[in-house]
């Protein structure tokens, strides 16, 4: 540290700092940031008295005016509760069909399957409900386990391939890395699945995958391809795709048998909330 001495330009006393020949004036600290930093320091002890503050072994300090969020938010959920109860009471009476017959409580369980739908399935199914790979577009008519609103509901209930005892439940084997069948058959099943798309394939690759896919596929696809909703088991002569239409894509699936899961919402959401979910999902999907 250099000795203190007064700098020739401003007249004033440095603090004996320096820093690369740099020196350090001793000027005072502006009154304005002063008083800011007092008022702040008295505006803190004030809070320190009115309002939970200090941490201790055994809790914390409650304040004087025995402020608390936690309670202020249980309060809220109540009054919302309370508030929703007389809705809530009629959706859990209320038939589905009759929750979409009338308009006022449609309008109510709308309301609330959006918000459920936005914190819970916005996740996997896009906010808007249209999907993604891997994932299906709950605003189209393709459904793989149906889609009226008794099945829409069935559906959230138990999930599907969830730890539910009474959960949907379908396997796409995994033909290829299982060894169901040899690696060329996969090849040739892929543009089999090609030519029921209406896409243009390889004809004797098609031709040899005929009696390959009566053998192993029709169980659940259908004799020509039309999948089976109640097996979960989608159409391969239409244009949607859950895992990709590219020949990469299903020759993916044939050899490796995905399968989504979806999970059961029993456990965390009362029948109501079920109900209104399913009107939602129901009113913004076409056909069915």
């Amino acid at each position: 540290m250099s000795p203190r001495e007064t700098d020739d330009v401003s007249g004033v006393e440095t603090t004996g700092h320096e820093w690369d020949g740099i020196r350090e004036l001793d000027n005072p600290l502006p009154r304005w940031w002063l008083w800011t930093f007092w008022l702040c320091v008295g505006v803190a002890i004030v809070y320190w008295v009115l309002m939970p503050a200090w941490p201790g072994l055994h809790g914390y300090t409650k304040g004087t005016l025995n402020k608390s969020d936690r309670a202020d938010v249980a309060q809220q959920l109540n009054e919302l509760k309370a508030l929703r109860g007389a809705e809530g009471a009629q959706l859990k009476n209320a038939s589905l069909q009759q929750i979409e017959s009338d308009p006022k409580l449609q309008a109510y369980a709308l309301a609330v399957g959006q918000s459920v739908f936005g914190d819970n399935c916005a996740t996997c199914h896009g906010t808007g409900g249209a999907g993604g790979k891997g994932y299906p577009n709950l605003r189209d008519d393709v459904w793989l386990w149906g889609g009226t609103l008794e099945d829409i509901q069935h559906t959230i209930t138990v999930g599907v391939r969830s730890d539910h005892p009474q959960t949907r439940f379908s396997q796409m084997p995994a033909f290829g890395r299982d060894g169901i069948v040899p690696a060329d058959q996969v090849n040739d099943l892929t543009e089999y699945v090609v030519a029921l798309s209406h896409r243009p394939a390889n004809a004797a690759a098609v031709t040899r995958a005929a009696p390959v896919f009566q053998a192993n596929c029709a169980i659940c696809h259908g004799p020509e391809g039309k999948g089976m909703p109640a097996q979960g088991a989608p159409d391969l002569t239409d244009a949607d795709w859950l895992y990709g239409s590219a020949r990469a894509d299903i020759k993916g699936q044939i050899w490796n048998g995905r399968g989504g899961v979806m999970p059961t919402w029993e456990h965390r959401f009362d029948p109501e909330t079920i109900k209104a979910l399913a009107v939602y999902i129901h009113a913004n999907a076409a056909g069915q």
